[in-house]
């Protein structure tokens, strides 16, 4: 039996993995080693050493991302997105793909445990993330701030661009599926800079409440709706979902159930139905996967979302059965985000200088490398956006979807 060497994981898995497309890898001092096909000009990387390599292959998406940021591993000829391209195309989410599952599976366990999220960890997880310098999104987000997936409507041009158009058109038709009107009490659980619960009130006249875990993002909220003279009609609160007294006849959740944690799936849908008066309703989006229960890779976990999952669907169900409310209508979103972090990437690049000036280099390679990432996972990987309309009676919202697209 040969000698294991740093390189031995990393090259065992890489002639496994690439099949489609090229990859040639060079550590530093090294002779350079190719994966993939023959025919095929290849993506060249070069590592810093063969330590790096050895991170790398114990555990390719933690250890690739901390390489990428400590400029350790670097693209000759090509970009980050290039690289994970390649590497998504390889493990793409696909029947006959038996590679991807295997390497996903050892991760699962260990998820459980980072998804407690009591009171306590649920405001630390929300500040690691959201509670960066304003700056840093405004460089890269919409007019509106809005940190979720936007919406694209073939042949819907204007003088905007494509993103916050996208992100215009997802604010209509979540308002659409509302179903709102004059007088209501609207919640808005997780509302980041309120721009959903701005346009609620904007659209409808609906008093809103928003709550979030994110001091920066209650700030921001706050001084918003005073300048657009919606203060005492668009509210805003420090406080946890499960804090919340009262009734709504409508409630919205854009984003934020991906940091719910699925120990707490069973207390949240129970507290929407709580919470929603008998024929009221609720539109939840949420970024989800279609391959079933699975866990959050470990650079995302460590670096981007504490805490965080994105949720199959069949996670979700059991405990709107429980909570006796009915899937009015589910609608599976599989591009869109793909589209939405497209735009984000563009933009933090054209800012490079600036945000590099808010925080360091490093800071920003990891940051292109989450962004990189997420792009793969829907583009390549099993990951789509649901929209859950959800409600305590069967005939709240209309029997079928024409109100939509009127």
């Amino acid at each position: 039996m040969g000698q294991i060497t740093p390189m031995w994981l990393l090259d065992r898995l890489l002639r496994r993995a690439i099949r489609e497309g090229a990859l040639e890898i060079r550590v530093q001092g090294a002779a350079p080693r190719r994966y993939g096909a023959a025919d095929a000009a290849p993506l060249k990387l070069l590592l810093a050493n063969r330590r790096t390599a050895a991170r790398i292959g114990r555990n390719p998406a933690l250890g690739a991302g901390e390489a990428y940021m400590d400029g350790a591993l670097t693209i000759e000829n090509g970009g980050i997105l290039d690289l994970l391209d390649l590497v998504g195309r390889n493990l793409r989410f696909s029947r006959d793909n038996a590679l991807r599952a295997s390497l996903w599976g050892q991760q699962r366990l260990a998820a459980r445990w980072s998804e407690l999220n009591d009171r306590v960890r649920s405001k630390q997880n929300v500040a690691h993330h959201y509670d960066l310098s304003d700056a840093l999104y405004d460089l890269f987000l919409d007019a509106e701030r809005q940190y979720s997936c936007g919406y694209f409507v073939p042949g819907n041009d204007g003088p905007d661009s494509d993103l916050d158009r996208a992100q215009r058109d997802k604010l209509d038709h979540i308002v659409r599926k509302l179903c709102l009107k004059p007088g209501m009490r609207v919640l808005d659980i997780g509302c980041g800079w309120g721009g959903m619960a701005r346009h609620v009130h904007r659209v409808s006249g609906a008093e809103v409440l928003g709550v979030t875990l994110s001091e920066e993002q209650l700030k921001y909220a706050r001084a918003k709706a005073d300048a657009l003279g919606m203060a005492g009609k668009v509210r805003y609160e420090l406080m946890d979902y499960r804090d919340v007294a009262g009734s709504f006849d409508r409630i919205v959740s854009v984003g934020m159930f991906e940091h719910v944690g699925r120990p707490n799936y069973r207390a949240f849908f129970e507290k929407v139905g709580e919470l929603l008066v008998p024929d009221g309703v609720a539109l939840i989006h949420t970024i989800g996967r279609m391959s079933g229960p699975g866990s959050t890779d470990p650079f995302t976990a460590k670096y981007i979302f504490p805490g965080g999952y994105t949720p199959a669907l069949s996670e979700i169900a059991p405990h709107l059965e429980r909570a006796m409310l009915w899937q009015a209508d589910i609608e599976m979103w599989r591009l869109h985000y793909a589209k939405t972090l497209e735009h984000w990437l563009q933009r933090c690049a054209a800012k490079r200088a600036e945000i590099v000036a808010l925080y360091d280099e490093r800071f920003y390679r990891m940051w292109e490398f989450y962004l990189a990432g997420a792009i793969i996972a829907f583009r390549h990987d099993d990951h789509a956006v649901f929209q859950l309309q959800l409600s305590r009676e069967r005939d709240a919202v209309p029997i079928t979807r024409d109100y939509l697209y009127r």
